[in-house]
């Protein structure tokens, strides 16, 4: 048997305000007029749906709901109120005990906010919405066919599988019931798989016609269930014979004299470069119910909410009253939740608005009486499984909006986003402001790999590792002092460039300087303290200001130690902050210490993880740990991660969050491990690192003599005081200038790559401090020094002079040094007296 239920007169009064504004205006007139299309029905239909015309070769007309929040953009307060109270009345339908017992299903795309949003009414149900992004390693529960549209095959991907086996109601959402086809595909599959006795239908409009609302009642006989239906108004859409190919006659027509992006020009030239937003998703919540959404995910949702809201209205541009959240395509639920946190964080002072990108391809009509007024074109931006191809985002253009907050899943922040053409781009041509924020795309964990082990140890600490104070810094590695792993220096070039080794398999020989050198390094660190203790205090402000208030500062060992413990001192004296600080291990073409980043996952929230490195070279490193968090979601399906490394200094423009982007010397690059408490690089081995332990690294505690770490911190800390005023003042301006990257190091590696006949990138070490790696590490081929360079240099022209390599001064040089590997090395290169030469 079957239960029809719907409300008249249910929609709000926002719901009749369209997107031009106009509210005495059908915004389905233009095409009623035009094709003798109409609505005939509940009154308050014409107030919660417009008409289109789709470019769409099955069906003429779109149905365009005003209070979705897909194609028009709305109140986030109206669009989630319809959802909610849709749920309330399903689970008054369903009573206490059978409410209990349901799932909710939604419908991608248009539908996954919705659905989500009658589940929050029900209370205690867990959701899942269908997909069209297959996800790795996670097996399909079913899927089925939506005829009609553009894009016909769903997915049903629940990270647990027993979600939809259980014998409960099953409440499918979708935002319109047309002919029942998908509701009845979608049934028909999982009767056959997981049979239960109720099924609830929840639209906010059923638009069948006669003979289709007969349908659901011969199928609910047949497979022997209840099925009722809850919505919000009803009616049908009247057909004339004809109206497809008028349909298209018409869409030809207007589209033949259209030009793309439709919609306004921009009033004024757009404001700037895109600014990220940063939400701090709680790291154990979904970013919607792809995967499933349970009640506690709501709970954990609901606590985080203001505060996301909090950072997404400090970040508006001020004097902006009119803002539009925009949602994209499959992620409607947490755009949307943001969009109604944030207004009823501004109040009535701020209109925000909610709508989201499509899929869908719809005419756009510059006319009151038409849905769809502007329409922004741009391509997909996050790898679509059927390919690439057109997105759209409608009434935008032209809506009056002072800012977009434009929020994808990590998925989506990809190099297609910010091209040219990208979506930030084509809204910054139409709205003064333009955000972006990013949820982590939130992706299963395989299946449990049973030999894991369920605890990894806890971090090693000085004074048994490390001469660093126990609360200085927790390294997150195995201890391999005990094993020899050092080889010369000429053994492991050869063996690097041939391919025979990983330059992580094994250790240089620890340099000792001479007398000389070190004499050098105590003078260079008297000369740059202060403006080391200036770069320290503006990374952390930085820091402090947009990532976390409390952020557990990961540095990458061993050269982001230094930099670790320096911050962790600043934050300390300047704000009386006592934050967590861990080593790991990173290594270039193996990524970051996966366990390491479970540990990590297990005692902290990762989106209050700041990886923290001493300098940036040509970004080699920032590419390896943003491809690696990559993987590590793909893998683990633990998200959070930021992959924006913070630094001191960021001569290669590689990262937003630095202290100067000057080339300058930083004395802890001079030496090895007796400036870096006595830790030797990090070694990943297979005959020494399994699968379930960290990297590994030695402590050189035999060095504890001519060890100067404690001497190069203190030298720099002690600075702070003096330091203070000026690091206000370079804070606040760094905080409010476009640190954009420019990557601009990148590609002058790349050139001097070229010139000088070396062909492999990762032969080319750029800055002071990589220069130095070079020397004291590999087998330098010659240094390029910019001209006329001073003091900076003074300890890599004495390294140079005891190595015999040449000092080659360079005009233009966007570096201060630059350092090249012998290219094509072979131990035949190097003279008998241990000198490099020339080729």
């Amino acid at each position: 048997m079957t239960e029809r239920a719907h409300a008249e007169g249910h929609a709000d009064k926002d719901a009749g305000e369209h997107a031009d504004g106009h509210a005495g205006v059908w915004s389905g007139s233009w095409v009623a007029e035009r094709l003798g299309v109409g609505l005939t029905g509940d009154e308050a239909l014409t107030g919660l749906l417009g008409l289109a015309l789709r470019r769409n070769p099955k069906r003429a007309h779109l149905l365009v709901s005003n209070v979705l929040g897909k194609h028009v953009p709305q109140s986030p307060a109206v669009v989630y109120g319809h959802g909610v109270a849709l749920g309330r009345r399903v689970r008054d339908l369903l009573g206490a005990e059978e409410t209990a017992r349901a799932v909710v299903l939604g419908y991608a795309e248009t539908a996954t906010g919705l659905g989500h949003s009658v589940a929050d009414g029900l209370g205690p149900a867990p959701y899942l919405h269908s997909t069209r992004r297959p996800v790795a390693h996670v097996p399909r529960a079913g899927g089925f066919e939506e005829s009609h549209s553009h894009a016909t095959s769903h997915l049903l991907l629940p990270e647990d599988p027993a979600l939809l086996a259980g014998d409960g109601p099953l409440v499918l959402v979708d935002d319109e019931f047309s002919t029942g086809n998908t509701v009845l595909n979608t049934v028909r599959a999982l009767h056959e798989r997981y049979p239960r006795k109720r099924y609830v239908v929840v639209a906010l409009v059923d638009m069948r016609s006669p003979a289709d609302a007969g349908r659901l009642d011969d199928f609910a006989r047949e497979i022997g269930a209840r099925v009722d239906l809850v919505t919000t108004a009803s009616g049908t859409v009247r057909l004339p014979p004809g109206v497809l190919e008028k349909g298209q006659e018409l869409v030809a027509r207007h589209e033949a004299t259209a030009t793309e992006p439709t919609g306004p020009a921009p009033a004024a030239p757009p404001a700037g470069p895109v600014e990220r937003v940063r939400l701090r998703w709680p790291h154990d919540v979904p970013d919607g119910g792809r995967h499933g959404f349970t009640a506690a995910h709501r709970a954990r949702l609901e606590a985080a909410l203001p505060a996301m809201a909090a950072r997404i209205a400090e970040a508006l541009p001020a004097g902006a009253r009119r803002v539009l959240v925009l949602g994209f395509e499959e992620l409607m639920y947490a755009p949307l939740r943001l969009a109604h946190a944030l207004e009823q964080t501004v109040g009535a002072d701020v209109d925000v608005r909610y709508s989201t990108t499509t899929r869908s391809p719809v005419l756009a009509v510059d006319d009151p009486g038409y849905a769809i007024r502007t329409r922004l074109v741009f391509p997909a931006h996050d790898d679509p499984a059927d390919g690439p191809g057109e997105r759209y985002a409608y009434n935008v253009a032209g809506g009056g909006f002072d800012a977009v907050v434009a929020v994808v899943d990590s998925a989506a922040d990809t190099p297609a986003l910010h091209a040219p053409d990208g979506l930030p781009a084509r809204l910054a041509a139409h709205v003064p402001h333009v955000l972006l924020a990013v949820v982590p795309s939130y992706v299963p964990r395989p299946p449990h790999d049973t030999e894991r082990p369920s605890m990894l140890p806890e971090p090693l600490r000085g004074p048994d590792f490390s001469s660093y104070a126990s609360d200085e810094v927790g390294w997150l590695l195995q201890d391999l002092s005990d094993v020899t792993l050092e080889a010369p220096t000429e053994e492991r070039e050869e063996a690097i460039q041939s391919g025979g080794a990983h330059y992580a398999e094994s250790l240089p020989v620890e340099y000792q300087p001479s007398e000389q050198y070190q004499d050098l390094f105590h003078a260079a660190l008297e000369t740059s303290a202060a403006r080391l203790a200036r770069a320290v205090g503006a990374v952390t402000e930085i820091v402090l200001a947009e990532r976390s208030p409390r952020p557990v500062l990961v540095s990458l060992a061993r050269a982001g130690t230094p930099v670790g413990v320096l911050m962790r001192r600043w934050a300390q004296f300047r704000h009386g902050l006592d934050l967590p600080h861990y080593a790991v291990s990173i290594v270039r073409g193996r990524g970051i210490d996966a366990n390491a980043l479970r540990w990590l996952a297990d005692h902290h929230d990762p989106a209050d993880v700041v990886f923290v490195d001493g300098w940036t070279g040509k970004g080699a490193i920032t590419r390896e740990l943003a491809a690696a968090l990559r993987a590590f979601e793909a893998t683990d399906g633990i998200t959070g991660f930021d992959p924006e490394i913070a630094v001191l200094a960021d001569p290669g423009s590689c990262v937003r969050t630095y202290g100067t982007r000057d080339d300058f010397l930083i004395p802890s690059a001079c030496l090895n491990s007796t400036v870096s408490g006595l830790i030797s690089r990090t070694v990943l081995r297979a005959d020494l690192v399994g699968p379930h332990d960290f990297h590994g690294a030695k402590f050189y505690r035999e060095l504890a003599a001519v060890d100067l770490s404690p001497d190069f911190l203190d030298a720099v800390s002690a600075r702070f005081p003096d330091v203070t005023d000026t690091v206000d003042a370079q804070a606040k301006d760094l905080l409010s200038a476009d640190r954009t990257p420019t990557w601009e190091g990148w590609a002058a590696v790349e050139r001097i790559s070229e010139e000088y006949g070396i062909h492999d990138v990762n032969l080319v070490k750029p800055g002071v401090g990589e220069t130095t790696r070079v020397m004291l590490r590999r087998v330098p081929w010659k240094v390029l020094a910019r001209t006329g360079a001073g003091a900076d240099l003074d300890h890599v022209r004495l390294l140079a002079e005891q190595r015999g390599v040449p000092v080659e001064e360079v005009a233009d040089l966007p570096y201060t040094c630059v350092g090249l590997i012998h290219p094509q090395y072979t131990r035949g290169a190097t003279g008998a007296d241990g000198k490099a030469v020339t080729l």
